[in-house]
């Protein structure tokens, strides 16, 4: 059963609703990735500016002569020292400046006496350093005295702004990119929205597979085969008819077809070499005819579909014509024979030359009985003998001598292999007619070879070329207009199936029939 398109539910979203709020959601992300850089760089900005600035700070309070000089006596006046500090701290706008002795205790603020902590910092070994310490950005520089020695050390901060400190300065920034990208997603899901449509010619993606499943449910719902191709002869689509028809592995899809080992007129068919209407084809055993359309996508070809049709019924019914074309071929014949020879007798009879009359028929029934004991006698086949009385018939009625050799011993066969010689014989037969023409000769033998029965028709015409001898089997090749190159196609086949095999060297064809009637599939 096909499945039909399916309903659109209103709950669900279109294409391009889906389209818009993944773009918002990347936008959404973009957005989340540029506040992150931006606090980040925000950050570098804090520590590269404000360390220059504190350890500017630090170092004017380091070379005030007053902090040197209270530093340097042995007696150090706290209040003075804070003063200095706390004059700093204001005009700077650090969040503090503490000075310290050379040992790191503080010797300003409410906390003195308590050691500075100084980390990692290189300011004992009288270098200027700036880091963070705890929450804060600070900046030590040491105190020298007059003899270039440590007497103490100022420490300048700055506390660290909190995260939404940093967003807030951030956001003026991030609402323009966050309405830059939004406005840029919408427009861009929009644009894709509408170009996919195009390319989906409106369909939404429930109701492409919808069509999908029905074109599989067809495909394979169909009798006949069906091959698709691209423009580099993979194979894009095929159905279990197309396999089974042309032998196929599983995986044929996606395979090029020239790895397929296909035969070379199938490969010439399917490839569009051989380009027309009910091209005929032999594969495994089945007559095979296709029809290969070309697939135009805005005037140029992408790729075709060709179409398998099994013909192998028709050509045995077709065989089975032939044979009774034959017939009807030798009752013409030998009618017009025995007319001929009716107006012979009487026209002695009109003579009134009895005697003669009685010595024609005596040697017309002498010849006619000949003819068919030599026959018979090698070939007892009923169906096989009867043809090749009725192609003597024809022989004589065309000028043409038709021998049956002395070799032929042939004894008694089933149906199916009568069948088959007979098909195989009449063909060959009819070949060599039209090929010597009047006055030429056609020979027949039949035998048994072993556990093949070999068949072997030669003529006196000029025969087939060396280069021609594979060629001569293949579908479709004629030499005559009026006919589709089926009978020697036919004979290929026949023997093929059989398990035989069929040769030709010059104007002699060989085939070979097994006698046994097993038949190859």
């Amino acid at each position: 059963m096909l499945r039909t398109s399916p309903r659109r539910r209103p709950w669900r979203l279109s294409l391009a609703r889906q389209f818009l709020l993944l773009q918002l959601g990347i936008v959404l992300l973009v957005v989340g990735a540029v506040a992150a850089v931006s606090v980040a760089q925000a950050d570098a900005r804090f520590r590269s500016g404000e360390g220059r600035q504190l350890r500017s700070v630090a170092e004017t309070v380091a070379a005030n002569a007053t902090v040197r000089q209270e530093l340097a006596e042995a007696s150090v006046n706290f209040e003075r020292l804070s003063a200095e500090a706390e004059a700093a701290r204001s005009v700077s706008g650090a969040s503090f400046v503490l000075i310290a002795d050379s040992g790191g205790t503080l010797l300003t603020g409410l906390d003195r006496s308590r050691p500075v902590p100084l980390g990692v910092s290189t300011v004992r070994s009288g270098k200027s350093w700036v880091g963070v310490v705890g929450d804060a950005l600070v900046a030590h520089v040491p105190v020298l005295d007059e003899g270039r020695e440590l007497v103490g050390l100022v420490a300048v901060g700055q506390q660290y702004p909190t995260w939404p400190e940093q967003l807030a300065d951030a956001a003026t920034d991030l609402l323009t990119y966050l309405l830059l990208g939004a406005a840029l997603g919408v427009l861009g899901s929009w644009l894709l929205a509408r170009w996919v449509k195009r390319q989906t010619l409106g369909l939404e993606p429930r109701e492409i597979t919808g069509l999908v499943e029905q074109r599989e449910a067809m495909l394979h719902g169909i009798r006949e085969g069906v091959l698709g191709s691209d423009a580099a002869d993979r194979v894009t689509l095929v159905n279990d008819e197309a396999i089974r028809l042309l032998d196929l592995p599983e995986d044929a899809v996606g395979r090029s077809l020239h790895t397929l080992t296909l035969e070379p007129r199938l490969l010439d068919v399917l490839t569009g070499e051989a380009a027309g209407a009910d091209q005929i084809g032999l594969r495994a055993g089945r007559v095979l005819v296709l029809n290969r359309m070309p697939v135009m996508l805005r005037g140029r070809q992408v790729g075709a579909v060709t179409t398998l049709r099994d013909r192998t019924e028709l050509t045995a019914l077709q065989r089975e014509l032939d044979l009774s074309r034959h017939t009807t071929d030798t009752l013409r014949a030998q009618a017009h024979e025995f007319t001929n020879r009716l107006h012979t007798i009487a026209g002695l009879i009109e003579l009134g030359e009895f005697d003669e009359v009685t010595r024609y028929i005596s040697r017309a029934s002498r010849s006619l009985a000949k003819l068919t004991s030599d026959i018979t006698s090698r070939v007892p086949d009923p169906a096989l003998a009867a043809l090749l009385i009725a192609k003597s018939s024809l022989a004589s009625e065309q000028g043409i001598e038709l021998r049956v050799s002395a070799r032929s011993v042939l004894p008694e066969v089933d149906d199916a292999l009568s069948a088959d010689l007979v098909t195989v014989v009449g063909n060959l037969v009819d070949n060599a007619f039209d090929s010597v023409g009047a006055g030429g000769w056609v020979e027949v033998s039949a035998a048994v070879d072993g556990d093949d029965v070999v068949v072997v028709v030669r003529d006196s015409g000029p025969g087939i070329a060396a280069e021609l001898a594979q060629e001569v089997f293949a579908q479709g090749y004629t030499t005559k207009v009026e006919h589709h190159g089926l009978g020697l196609a036919l004979i290929h086949l026949v023997c093929v199936r059989r398990g035989g095999s069929v040769a030709v060297d010059g104007s002699t064809f060989t085939t070979r029939l097994p006698l046994a009637t097993a038949v190859r599939s």
